[in-house]
């Protein structure tokens, strides 16, 4: 195999894993910095952030090779997918198993390395939820609730690395991630109602039906409720409501984007969903920084 070959394959690979699509990244990787300074009261040991950051890249990567292994028949039939690399013939499910085996290993390595043997057992029970998501497309008529809890669990992962616990705001903050999870994919359905319709696939944008924008915005509303209480609760400062109010301006204006349910318009509001995670963890950034300028 030359090298021109070698450099298709892992193009291939890297399709499969959507490294050339950083959003899904984004969307673990946000609610996991939330808690990574929350609980470590400010920015956590740079070991512990280079484990996180790293593992969430490997576990999404893990997560969309399961998806498309797990909806290769499906993936065909709807227009966005159908030129996937799995779906396309172009990767076997053989080699497709393999690299997320590969990827599963580098992840857990990086948690043993970390030495918390919560969170060891915890890595477990994310290799299962991230593994058996795709699945509950079949048969759960909110398959986004179920996701947001999987795309969230660096949350009492990143509390369990920082205090050897999970108290009851690593809950509530992975409550609000799942809210979170459902609005924007919802939004992220929305594009593919009526292909998921044909070949049976459940989601949340059919499940919720024409109350599909108002859903939405209460789970947002529900995320910013859900947060703005844990910082109120924890004493934080401007910066933190700051940041809240920002990313409740940006889930006010994807209103205006889904309300035709036109196709690119919901499209766009999933992709800017980032954005709403970036806020809020700069709040938290900025808001303990002050606090520790203002300690110092």
């Amino acid at each position: 195999m030359n090298w021109r070959n070698i450099k298709e394959r892992l193009d291939l690979y890297e399709q499969l894993m959507r490294l050339d699509k950083p959003i899904g990244i984004l969307l673990l990787l946000w609610p996991t910095l939330w808690a990574l300074w929350l609980s470590a009261d400010g920015p956590p040991e740079w070991s512990v952030l280079l484990v996180f950051v790293t593992g969430t890249v490997l576990m999404r990567s893990a997560g969309c090779v399961i998806n498309d292994y797990a909806d290769r028949d499906f993936d065909g039939h709807v227009e966005r997918t159908r030129r996937r690399p799995l779906a396309a013939g172009a990767v076997s499910v053989r080699e497709a198993l393999l690299l997320c085996a590969v990827l599963c290993l580098m992840s857990f390595a990086l948690v043993l390395a970390l030495g918390r043997p919560l969170v060891i057992w915890l890595s477990l029970a994310a290799l299962f939820l991230a593994a058996s998501y795709p699945f509950t497309k079949r048969f759960f008529a909110i398959p986004q609730a179920y996701l947001g809890i999987a795309f969230g669990f660096g949350i009492p992962m990143a509390y369990a690395a920082n205090l050897g616990t999970i108290p009851a705001e690593g809950w509530w903050l992975l409550l609000a991630n799942m809210f979170w999870a459902v609005a924007y994919d919802t939004e992220y359905a929305m594009v593919d109602r009526d292909d998921d319709l044909k070949i049976g696939i459940k989601t949340s944008a059919i499940t919720f039906g024409r109350f599909d924008v108002a859903i939405v915005m209460l789970c947002y509303a529900a995320v910013l409720v859900i947060i703005g209480a844990l910082g109120w609760t924890l004493l934080r400062g401007w910066a933190f409501f700051a940041g809240l109010a920002v990313a409740a301006g940006m889930m006010a204006w994807h209103y205006f984007w889904i309300r035709e349910r036109e196709r690119m318009a919901c499209f766009r509001a999933f992709l800017h969903n980032n954005w709403v995670g970036g806020a809020i963890f700069a709040g938290i950034a900025v808001d303990y920084w002050l606090a520790g300028r203002i300690a110092g």
